[in-house]
């Protein structure tokens, strides 16, 4: 791939995914067109020195940044008119679970109206290919273990969750009416250096080093589908490369729902690996060689019990499995911990 083709707009740049993708993709020779609010739901000096991390590995000419909200529509139309994106991957979002308890309006604009957005410069300006964050949290109440994309997802349990699962069905609808490839990645639990500071292991970190208690919601009864960071760029690069495409078998009187008439597909991405929050606890302790003071909490509103992916249709169309053990991503994210916060 050479920097003068059409390039890839990742929107959320600055965010954990997106950076790391960003620096996939130039080190492979492509051009890349990133944006972010760079708001402060967390501290925007890490989502600037995640930036520039992105400067670092670019090649002159193939990396450009603009600093803006999807909200902002005429803006995101230009950039668009501009650019003349060919691929488009959307991570921009208002993230977090129990945020959107606190602040459900963040969610209705970024995540709904921004994502709007996006979907009318994709069908306005040629875009080839819509790659979009999903969420496991869009299974909500099942627990009907391990989650695979034709379980319904009509019992979302938290904003954020039905602000995703909203997200899906506005990228279908755009994939039947104008025949925007679409491809929706539900991501479970991803973690990593350079991670969000909202999450488990970055709150964990802090606090283990620190002497301080870590909350353990629901006494420790919970389990997660840890998915390293590497793995997820990997399985989203792979679908940057193959566009959603119809189902040619796809039944209207027995639907299925992650696949269409339309091209449109929904995809899980996890380790497949469910984890004990204890252990997670323990494997970062050893990592971090130290003991973490527990804090036994309840469960918290809009939270879910236990998460766990099926990827068995993902490998099947990219031919990649997420395989890295917590052992292993712990160690590199308590390292680059260590390192950048100078611990």
């Amino acid at each position: 791939m050479t920097t003068d083709a059409r390039p890839i707009l990742i929107t959320g740049a600055a965010g954990f995914i997106g950076a790391a993708l960003a620096q996939r993709l130039l080190q492979r020779g492509d051009r890349v067109v990133g944006i972010d609010s760079l708001n402060s739901y967390y501290d925007p000096s890490l989502k600037q020195a995640r930036l520039q991390q992105i400067e670092a590995v670019a090649a002159p000419g193939a990396w450009s940044f603009c600093h803006q909200a999807l909200e902002a529509a005429d803006a995101l139309q230009e950039l668009f008119a501009r650019e003349k994106p060919r691929v488009v991957v959307n991570l921009a979002a208002q993230a977090g679970v129990r945020y959107s308890l606190e602040n459900p309006a963040a969610y209705i604009q970024s995540n709904l109206v921004g994502f709007g957005n996006i979907l009318e410069g994709c069908r306005h300006h040629g875009v080839e290919n819509l790659v979009y964050a999903s969420s496991s949290s869009v299974y909500g109440g099942n627990r009907n273990l391990p989650f695979h994309e034709q379980q319904p997802v009509n019992h979302p349990v938290s904003l954020y969750a039905a602000s995703k699962k909203a997200n899906e069905l506005m990228a279908h609808t755009y994939s039947h009416l104008y025949g925007l490839p679409a491809t929706g990645l539900r991501f479970f639990t991803v973690y990593g250096p350079w991670g969000r500071p909202d999450m488990a292991p970055m709150l964990f970190a802090k606090a283990i080093l620190a002497g301080e208690p870590i909350k353990v919601f629901n006494h420790g009864k919970m389990q997660r589908d840890f998915t390293y960071i590497d793995d997820i760029v990997e399985g989203v690069l792979r679908c940057c490369d193959k566009p959603a495409t119809a189902n040619p078998n796809f039944d209207a009187l027995a639907p299925d729902p992650s696949t269409a008439a339309a091209p449109h597909r929904v995809f899980n991405i996890g380790n497949s690996q469910p984890t004990e929050l204890l252990r997670f606890i323990e494997v970062m302790e050893q990592a971090l060689g130290r003991q973490a003071i527990k804090d036994f909490q309840p469960m918290q509103p809009g939270d879910v019990v236990a998460t766990a992916a099926d990827t068995s249709a993902l490998e099947s169309w990219v031919g990649f499995k997420p395989s890295t053990p917590i052992e292993e991503g712990i160690a590199q994210f308590a390292h680059w911990y260590r390192s950048f916060y100078g611990h």
